[in-house]
């Protein structure tokens, strides 16, 4: 070990060397190791050969820049598939094979270029690791292993023999060429759909033929068509499905509670085109539940249309859901259904799916009663203008409806409101962006979207409704698709303790994690610096919410039963639930096939890897709009917080546009930044400087790229208006970003730091978790 005396020391031993690299929280460098050891000018190449040796016997692995750490035991290079996607949008892999005792080491897989993502969740790839700190490493791609689309999105771009084809998917690292017979008349700057041949071109790139012209790249509206191609989502019904919905009428009356006398009305957003419940409430008149509250949900009865087996069905099923995106919405069901017969238009005869149910005054839900009615709508009403009205504010529309249907909806929501207060839920304070279109559809901005009592008003009601189906089911001993959210992983909830400890709240061990318990720390960070972070940090401890047949109840809501009964024009697991309901209550044709219950498993995975896609798309079509709202203020100086932190950088939510961007861990001043999971930051290891979550930053955009949704921002200096590099536009290097122009110069150099791309962060969104 290292001398503490100030004379010249002989030359250390390797097993002093190796003790001191494997002491080092951090990779060292033979200065760092020269000093420990009081060595001289002229002992520095008996040094460098010790070195060497070491790293022959495998003592000691060579890190980037020329520095030293413990030996870990994974080869260079290896095989990996991803395991997971973190909170934070880290790609998380292990080694295809691991025969030791014990979990294999975390590889974290570094994006390919412009902050998105390399692999996806189950993917498999060729790697090439760098140790981090014994415990994990990082991995660069050498070649993803999967087979080549046969279908290329991408943008079509001139070239000097024919076109070239500019794929939109940052995964896909071939090169494409087009030649003039197989350009379809594209235009350069034309987003095309290209499908791959077999030929080779001459030098290297493989020929693709356009088979479809999407429009100009620079038209927003092509920025779904992206979303939608990339993440795979169906957009084509098959002809008996449309045959089957073209062919849809009137439902009879017969068999069917009569509830057109009924003031039910829908409460949707705005741009709502489809509507698939309505609502009415009244004070119940019971004199045993004085103070209590009747209120009926009638969900469009959309088993009616769609019988178990059809093509109608088969298609659904393998949507799994509906995809909304900024400008246009991926039905589950073709349209003439869709916005046609299961949607509860105004002053039209429609089948529903009524739900009647009983509350005490507290809000608790008493009895419930499941009937297929027939219903006509008296109103179709905004969120906007329900709570205006609400506030005293009411239109031609609303006006006549106050007194007798806006008023009771309140006072059975306020009665729900304070039974969700009793039983504790996770009511999660996350700002959702809106982007805005002008009455041409140009896209005209960006805003937070507002949250009102009347989106809460609607919330509640199909919560209790959905609480009262999977109530039914069980009842009746039937099969039942759940909504099921599982508690926190222990060690999360210990990380955020951890967390929250250096906020001043104190999370105490050994108590039992209940979602009351994060509300209270919710409580206690409002109104100070760290409320954002505390809603942030407590999101990232929780479970992914699942469809599955087995209960095992629902966090986040605190309810120990809960399904989804209240969407089945969007969602397939509430046609299940519609079904199972017939069945169990009164069965006739809309009903589950008998061996239905074996296969809920399988339906259960499968709709939730589609709820999964439709979100990523969903999250990747506004990242994409935002930056093309971006794109002309390249240059300008914007404020954020800092929403996530990785290894590879940070990503700030800017304030105006609450749009993600990425501050690749190499344009920070230099240094070794080290990433602190737990304290969720990077720390310089020389200089001192550090960069945590939750912190106000204020930064250059310097990159607005539509085609990615990629937006790279570089954080002012402390001292002026200017980056803290003088990197200028940025491109990404075979080890990390550097100044346009300059990356293909600088790879392979030594690396005084972390020179890291970014990574594209998962983002969860949502309120609550439902």
């Amino acid at each position: 070990m290292p001398s503490n005396n100030e004379n010249i020391s002989p030359l250390p031993s390797k097993g002093e060397i190796v003790s001191f690299i494997e002491q080092s929280d951090i990779p060292v460098g033979k200065r760092e190791i020269g000093r420990a050891f009081n060595l001289r000018a002229g002992d520095r190449a008996a040094l460098r050969a010790l070195l060497r040796e070491l790293l022959e016997e495998g003592a000691i692995e060579r890190h980037r820049g020329g520095r030293y750490g413990k030996a870990g035991g994974l080869p260079e290079v290896l095989v990996v598939q991803v395991a997971e996607i973190d909170a934070d949008g880290e790609v998380i892999a292990k080694p295809v094979r691991w025969h030791q005792e014990g979990p294999p080491p975390k590889i974290y897989v570094a994006p390919e270029s412009k902050g998105r993502r390399a692999l996806g969740e189950g993917e498999r790839a060729l790697v090439r690791l760098r140790p981090i700190d014994g415990k994990s490493y990082e991995g660069r791609t050498i070649k993803v292993l999967r087979g080549a689309p046969q279908q290329i999105l991408g943008v079509y771009e001139a070239g000097d023999r024919g076109g070239r084809l500019r794929p939109t998917d940052k995964r896909i690292k071939t090169e494409f060429s087009i030649r003039p017979e197989n350009a379809a008349g594209a235009r350069p700057g034309e987003l095309v759909l290209a499908e791959l041949m077999t030929a080779p071109h001459r030098h290297g790139a493989r020929n693709v033929s356009v088979i479809e012209r999407l429009g100009d790249v620079g038209d927003t509206r092509s920025l779904s068509l992206i979303a939608i191609h990339e993440h795979g989502i169906p957009t084509q019904f098959s002809e008996r499905s449309l045959a089957q919905a073209e062919a849809a009428g009137p439902a009879p009356l017969a068999g069917r509670e009569d509830l057109r006398g009924l003031p039910l009305v829908t409460i949707d957003g705005a741009d709502a085109r489809d509507f698939d419940d309505a609502v009415w409430a009244a004070p119940d008149d019971d004199p045993k539940n004085r103070g209590g509250w009747q209120i009926l949900v009638a969900i469009a009865d959309v088993a009616h249309y769609v019988p178990a087996g059809s093509a109608l069905d088969k298609d659904a099923y393998e949507r799994g859901n509906s995809v909304y995106l900024p400008d246009r919405v991926v039905p589950m069901l073709p349209e003439a259904l869709s916005n046609g017969w299961c949607s509860l238009r105004p002053d039209e005869e429609r089948p529903c799916f009524a739900a009647r149910l009983w509350l005490d005054k507290e809000g608790r839900l008493k009895r419930h009663v499941f009937r297929r009615g027939l219903m006509r709508s008296a109103a179709r009403l905004t969120y906007e203008a329900v709570q205006a009205a609400r506030d005293g504010r009411p239109d031609k529309t609303t006006k006549p409806l106050l007194k007798t249907v806006i008023e009771p909806l309140y006072g059975a929501y306020a009665a729900l409101a304070a039974a969700r207060e009793a039983r504790g839920t996770l009511d999660l304070d996350l700002p959702e962006r809106q982007i805005l279109f002008d009455d041409k559809g140009a896209l005209a901005g960006i805003k937070t979207r507002q949250r009102l009592d009347s989106h809460r008003l609607i919330e509640e009601f199909m919560i209790t409704a959905n609480v009262a189906a999977a109530e039914a089911l069980e009842a009746k001993k039937a099969p039942c698709m759940y909504r099921v959210h599982d508690a926190p992983d222990p060690q999360k909830v210990e990380a955020l303790r951890e967390m929250l400890a250096t906020m001043g709240v104190r999370l105490a061990r050994g108590q039992v994690v209940r979602p009351a318990l994060f509300a209270e720390v919710l409580k206690r960070l409002a109104g100070t610096p760290f409320a954002a972070m505390g809603n942030d940090l407590i999101l990232r401890t929780q479970s992914q919410a699942v469809y599955a047949p087995n209960n095992i109840g629902h966090f986040g809501l605190a309810l120990r039963r809960y399904a989804h009964f209240t969407s089945p024009i969007r969602r397939y697991a509430d046609l299940l639930v519609h079904r199972a309901l017939i069945t169990a209550l009164e069965p006739g044709p809309a009903a589950l096939p008998a061996d239905s219950a074996a296969t809920f498993e399988a339906i259960g995975q499968h709709i939730s890897t589609t709820e999964r896609r439709a979100q990523a798309a969903e999250r990747d079509c506004q990242d994409r709009f935002a930056a093309a709202f971006l794109r002309g203020q390249v240059g300008k100086i914007l404020t954020g917080r800092v929403t996530s932190v990785t290894r590879f950088g940070l990503f700030v939510a800017l304030d105006d546009s609450l749009a993600d961007a990425l501050v690749p861990v190499s344009t920070l001043p230099d240094d070794y930044y080290r990433h602190d999971s737990k304290q969720h930051c990077l720390v310089g290891q020389r200089w001192g400087r550090s960069y945590h979550l939750g912190e106000t930053v204020a930064g250059r955009l310097m990159e607005a790229d539509p085609v990615t949704g990629g937006l790279v921002l570089a954080l002012l200096d402390e001292e002026s208006d200017e980056p803290a590099t003088d990197a200028g536009p940025l491109e990404a290097g075979a080890d990390g970003w550097h100044p346009l122009g300059t990356a293909r110069r600088s790879a392979g150099k030594g690396d005084r730091g972390a020179r890291s791309g970014g990574a594209r962060r998962g983002r969860k969104r949502g309120r609550r978790v439902r």
